[in-house]
């Protein structure tokens, strides 16, 4: 492997935790409960407070990807880094909107585990974290979290 090569590899290998830690922190700490609860309303209210999120949840990212860059002294570029952010911010905002992203689960066949754990109108169930869609939400943003490492590592 190339010097150069070593070098991504190391700033990948530490800029992915660093993006799922801040992701994680983001989402369910830093986000306000209304926020989460109106930002997949349709219409402004809920682009608006989709965006806010997103605002949020970028600055918690991009300080732990600094933190990571600076404290290891990572062969990261400055269009990398915005890049990384970008990628991660309109990607979340795209899953966060709701709509968009059980459409993929109907365009995909994945409808039936994106609504599984919804409360049914007709029983006494309880809404919980444990249903499909935040299981596909969360695993589509991984999966961005960790193409926006790799951007961030060699851009």
């Amino acid at each position: 492997m190339t010097p150069e090569g070593i070098e991504a590899a190391a700033a990948f290998g530490a800029t992915l935790p660093a993006l799922l830690v801040a992701h994680n922190v983001a989402d369910h700490w830093v986000q306000t409960s209304h926020q989460a609860a109106v930002k997949g309303q349709p219409g402004w209210l809920g682009s608006w407070n989709c965006a806010k999120h997103v605002v949020s949840y970028t600055a918690v990212t991009a300080g732990s990807v600094t933190l990571v860059w600076m404290a290891f002294g990572l062969a990261i570029s400055v269009p990398g880094f915005v890049l990384g952010q970008v990628l991660s911010a309109v990607t979340h905002y795209w899953a966060d909107r709701r709509f968009t992203l059980e459409r993929l689960a109907v365009l995909t066949g994945n409808d039936g585990f994106y609504r599984l754990g919804v409360p049914r109108p007709d029983k006494d169930d309880n809404p919980s974290l444990g249903t499909g869609a935040y299981v596909l939400d969360q695993s589509w943003h991984w999966l961005w979290l960790g193409i926006a490492a790799l951007v961030t590592a060699l851009i």
